[in-house]
């Protein structure tokens, strides 16, 4: 059984945690999507209880650096940068965080993305949006599988940018936003629309324009605002007003590539 240090605060061995994995993944020992050994031989080379572990390892998932997979063992993430969701929905319960707050916040971070993504991505990015705008459209009648579409999209371009901060930033945003906008999105009626509007993002980032792709990220996220307050409970359900030079929905997303 490994000497515990009781003396220690639970703090300070939650900390000794935290900087052991952070060591172990500055050296390159650990890599995202590795497993970290088995609780107890971890616990023995840290010289603290196995209880300590775990709080530790708690502390790590909560801030999006480690990942629980049940049944199988615990994992460095490997998936996009991620501040704490469980922090954000503290905060804004908190601080009363408000919608329009959250969309705002996505308006100044995103359009940049969309900006960089456009001088930025790789063509694997471009086939990448390309097939979320045709999963959009496939799915306008399917709210909640769209949903997942319209933020792997969005995940997509910050990606593209070449800005893991910014990213990370908007990944915790959107998660957050997605948990309570996947109870509303089924009274929404206006999909097609929106997956327009994302094809008119993607063409922007293909052509390597950024200046409209800012453009059309900041109308797409000003209409998303819109729209979300017409799904909210207590409100009747209708189409946000819809752009002037909208184009015909009848074409495919290839031929409108070209």
């Amino acid at each position: 059984m490994p000497a515990t240090r009781k003396d220690a605060p639970d703090t300070d061995r939650t900390m000794q945690v935290v900087n052991h994995i952070r060591i172990l993944i500055e050296n390159g020992t650990l890599q995202p999507g590795d497993k970290i050994p088995p609780e107890r031989e971890f616990a023995r080379t840290l010289e603290i209880s196995r209880a300590s572990l775990r709080t530790g390892i708690g502390h790590l998932v909560a801030m999006g650096v480690m990942k629980v997979r049940h049944g199988v063992g615990t994992f460095i993430a490997d998936g996009p940068a991620e501040f704490s969701k469980a922090s954000m929905s503290l905060m804004g319960a908190l601080h009363g965080f408000q919608s329009w707050q959250m969309f705002e916040a996505r308006l100044l971070i995103e359009s940049s993305l969309a900006a960089l993504a456009a001088e930025r991505a790789l063509e694997e990015h471009h086939a990448a949006l390309a097939e979320e705008v045709a999963e959009m459209y496939a799915t306008a009648d399917k709210p909640a599988d769209f949903l997942k579409h319209d933020v792997l999209f969005h995940r997509i371009i910050a990606q593209a940018s070449g800005n893991p901060i910014l990213a990370a930033l908007t990944e915790t945003i959107t998660s957050a936003m997605y948990e309570k906008r996947r109870k509303t999105v089924e009274r929404a009626n206006y999909l097609r629309e929106m997956a327009e509007m994302h094809r008119n993002i993607y063409r922007a980032i293909r052509a390597r324009d950024p200046i409209e792709a800012r453009k059309q990220m900041e109308h797409h996220l000003r209409m998303a605002e819109s729209a979300h307050n017409m799904e909210l409970p207590g409100l009747p359900a209708r189409r946000p007003a819809r752009p002037a030079a909208t184009k015909s929905l009848v074409l495919a997303v290839a031929s409108s590539a070209e």
